[in-house]
């Protein structure tokens, strides 16, 4: 990466292991009830075919949170720093209200139910009807800070 886009923090988010020990056990108890039922060949099958569901899903639902001199990236999206008016810190409770009772549906989510806390980004685009972006992150206060940072700091 060249200096002048250089990584001021990065974040990934995957399935934490209670969440794996939890659907590894649900796969198992399904494939022994398969087997019980219709034998070691659909059992096999389907203790497969579930696995590779769940190595998939873990893969495609590992969320990236990455801000540069110039962008925020959270998963698939991206968005440049000098649309991002500032960067809110949400607690546990703040977060279940922001994704619940008091919702904008024009917001745009990054969000993963595993992780409690996140940060409210406010963007201040004239093009874009977005008012905010609702990241989860498990470091919330660096990614506040990296966003709110001043822009002089960053871009020079």
């Amino acid at each position: 990466m060249d200096e002048k886009k250089r990584l001021v923090y990065m974040e990934r988010a995957s399935w934490p292991v209670g969440l794996w020990f939890f659907l590894i056990f649900m796969v198992a108890s399904l494939a022994l009830a398969v087997w019980a039922a219709l034998g070691d060949f659909w059992a096999v099958s389907i203790l497969t075919l579930l696995f590779s569901t769940l190595i998939i899903s873990s893969k495609k639902s590992l969320l990236t949170v990455a801000v540069d001199s110039e962008n925020l990236r959270a998963g698939d999206a991206r968005i440049s720093r000098k649309y991002i008016k500032s960067a809110v810190i949400l607690s546990r409770e703040e977060l279940r209200l922001k994704l619940g009772p008091e919702a904008d549906p024009s917001a745009f989510l990054a969000t993963r139910f595993w992780i409690h806390t996140g940060v409210l980004v406010i963007i201040e685009d004239p093009q874009d009807r977005t008012p905010y972006w609702i990241v989860s992150s498990k470091k919330a206060e660096s990614l506040s800070t990296a966003l709110n940072a001043s822009s002089s700091e960053d871009l020079n």
